[in-house]
């Protein structure tokens, strides 16, 4: 995990929830453990680049739709100090 993980925008579980998907379903589609999604949602755990596209694959929605960096760290990696 990247030491920015706590900082990341995590929307799954909102578009999970709106694809009407319970977190075992989403689990069987990508492949992993209702455990895995689950961490994945509560920020303890984030995925793999594999994974996350198999999500969103699954979700029908970009990456940047499921994870997100807020605007703030964006203009840090633009303007490093």
């Amino acid at each position: 995990m990247g030491r920015n993980h706590k900082k990341l925008i995590n929307s799954l579980e909102k578009l999970r929830k709106s694809a009407g998907l319970t977190q075992q379903q989403l689990s069987n589609s990508a492949e992993v453990s209702r455990k895995s999604i689950n961490a994945i949602e509560n920020g303890i755990y984030v995925p793999s680049t594999v994974l996350a596209l198999k999500i969103a694959h699954t979700l029908h929605c970009k990456v940047e739709d499921l994870f997100k960096l807020p605007q703030k760290e964006l203009l840090k990696v633009k303007n490093p100090t």
